[in-house]
């Protein structure tokens, strides 16, 4: 007999009708011989609804009330759910958040599970009853035992960690997609359902703004080993399995406060080259990355940072091993770079070996500022200056020079409270999937238009500048995505210094300019410049671990389209790149063709 968790979103549960069919398909699970757990969400607008209440009556509720006001959307669910039940002979109870012992700190509207004490749980299981539980919510840990909502993507999140508390088989999660696509279907039409996926690469899409998961629910299946399968509640498909590691023992206490770090990875066994001064147009990367590739060169850190006047920057790193050759495939490419047929400046090549990488990663980083912002510091506190800063959504590397490797190593570790591991070890616990024969090179293509980039000159090249600068935006809860650390150090008044970008949701972009604005005086930086017109484009598959000529591919399919790259960011598992907003389309369903994820048989997906 299996233990399966299913939760329903709204649409499932949207009307009597559909809630009668939820019962139907919990009743035929358990005929099979399971157990059954099931989390809702609200009937269909509830929740709008009853915000629109709130706002009619105040244009400020209070945090608890609203929390005291959303948690009934819920219990309207579970009862009708668990009266459908009892009326096609099937024995259920329904229970609210705080009923099957789902513990939350005191955070209104956006608390984080903190514990769950699945006894009375275990308890009705034992008794043959299915368990109807209200998702998105919880109750304080406080004596006060107040009601707590979990912010969004509360019922994912709920019916994850329940499944992990108890250490169910499988927590199916339904919705009116049929499971897991390569892309968004609206933008793309041939984009395809995916049969599997690994947690790494799902937290990298969801992050990125694929709705079908939450963020913070993949981040729970990743680190307690819950399997996810992402269904239809409208057909009997089997839809997209989420695979993830087999998690380390770990206990249900501070169950969504996990350190947000799971490891210090380091890698001594690299070079970098950089070209400094190409030009500012499409086809550069392509072409540079392309000859890489054509020599069977596979690269690790890509990183290209924000133009100055009409050139640009762009590094690499790579095997050491390898050095040579890519040195000579840049070399051989720089000259025919020029700004323009007059100009006399030709890309200069820099090549470093003295080097070595060092990341922080963790699906806890999501969603938490402040993260990035202590590495910077603790790196900084140790006197070791950064040189190339590249991230995603649940990594953070930067390069720095080889003689402070140990020292980093041992800093990070003791600041965040983990182990370390190398490189090599994190990306092989990746490929749990199959074979890298069988894995596909890229898994999904994803567009977030909701970003702005933040750039600011001449950041002085010292250690705790860059430290400082995201402490800053984090003490005033302005999240980071990509960061960018220019290569090329200018001199100001005698002083090196770099440039530092870094995006930003949109709605944050004018209290980050505000921020850096006021802070540049103190930190002796330059101009800071804000742009709200761009869009990132990225590609996300743990394949490319293994194969040469990925980044290549998609700057290739960008430059036919005309594309140019304001920013290239990269980690072991994705490729994001900066382009102008009014192109973000246009980019998504290029690399969408290049890497083959379009099919004949297109995916029906409700309005």
């Amino acid at each position: 007999m299996a233990l399966i968790v299913q939760k329903y979103g709204g649409t499932s549960v949207g009307t009597v009708d559909r809630i009668q069919a939820v019962a139907q398909r919990v009743k035929a699970t358990v005929e099979a011989g399971n157990s059954v757990v099931v989390v809702v969400s609200a009937m269909g607008k509830t929740t709008d609804s009853l915000v629109k209440l709130a706002n009619d009556i105040t244009d400020q509720p209070s945090r608890r009330e609203m929390d005291m006001l959303l948690s009934t959307g819920e219990q309207v669910s579970i009862a009708l759910l668990s009266m459908a039940l009892h009326s096609l002979g099937q024995d259920a109870i329904s229970l609210t958040g705080a009923q099957v012992g789902i513990v939350t700190e005191a955070e209104h509207t956006r608390a984080r599970i903190l514990t769950i004490n699945p006894e009375r749980m275990q308890r009705h299981l034992a008794e043959g009853k299915v368990i109807v539980v209200a998702g998105f919510q919880g109750i304080s840990q406080t004596t006060d035992l107040e009601i707590t909502t979990l912010g969004r993507g509360g019922s994912d999140t709920s019916a994850v960690a329940l499944a992990a508390a108890l250490q169910a088989d499988k927590c199916e999660i339904y919705t009116d997609v049929p499971g897991i696509l390569t892309t968004d279907p609206r933008l793309v039409p041939e984009a395809q359902l995916m049969e599997e996926i690994t947690s790494d690469e799902m937290l990298e899409l969801a992050s990125l703004g694929a709705k079908v998961l939450h963020p913070r629910a993949v981040e729970i299946a990743r680190n307690y080993g819950v399997t996810l399968v992402v269904r239809s509640s409208w057909t009997d498909e089997p839809g997209t399995r989420v695979i993830s590691p087999q998690p380390q023992p770990r206990p249900l206490e501070g169950l969504e406060l996990a350190n947000p770090v799971d490891a210090v990875e380091f890698d001594t066994d690299q070079a970098k080259v950089a070209l400094l001064r190409i030009p500012d147009r499409p086809g550069i990367a392509a072409r540079l990355f392309g000859e890489l590739a054509n020599q069977d060169l596979n690269v690790d850190l890509i990183i290209q940072s924000i133009h100055e006047g009409n050139t640009n920057d762009i590094a690499f790193t790579l095997v050491r091993s390898n050095l040579n050759r890519a040195e000579a495939v840049a070399e051989a490419i720089a000259p025919a770079l020029r700004s323009n047929p007059t100009d006399t400046t030709q890309a200069e090549v820099m090549v470093d070996t003295n080097m070595a990488k060092i990341s922080i990663a963790g699906a806890g980083m999501i969603g938490r500022p402040g993260v990035a912002a202590m590495m910077f510091l603790t790196l900084a506190e140790a006197g070791i200056n950064i040189q190339l800063i590249s991230t995603s959504e649940v990594k953070v590397s930067c390069t720095i020079d080889a003689k402070d490797c140990d020292r980093a190593i041992a800093a990070l570790c003791q600041a965040f409270e983990v182990t370390s591991s190398p490189r090599p070890q994190s990306a092989s616990e990746n490929t749990s999937l199959a074979s890298t024969q069988t894995t596909p090179v890229v898994r999904g293509a994803a567009l977030d238009t909701k970003q702005a980039q933040v750039a600011i000159r001449h950041v002085p090249d010292q250690p705790g500048m860059a430290a400082k600068i995201f402490q800053l935006l984090a003490n005033n809860g302005v999240s980071v995505d990509m960061i960018i650390q220019s290569q090329r150090c200018r001199l100001v008044n005698g002083h090196p210094t770099r440039d530092i970008a870094f995006t930003v949701a949109q709605a944050d972009a004018r209290l980050a300019r505000e921020l850096m604005e006021q802070a540049a005086q103190e930190l002796g930086f330059g101009e800071v410049v804000v742009n709200e017109a761009i869009a990132k484009v990225s590609v996300v598959g743990i394949g490319m671990i293994y194969a040469p000529g990925v980044a290549a591919r998609m700057f290739k399919a960008l430059s036919e389209q005309g594309i140019n790259l304001q920013m290239i960011a990269t980690s072991e598992i994705k490729i994001s790149c900066v382009v102008d907003e009014s192109e973000g389309v246009k980019a998504l369903q290029a690399i969408h063709s290049v890497f083959g994820l379009a099919g004949t048989k297109a995916v029906v997906v409700p309005a």
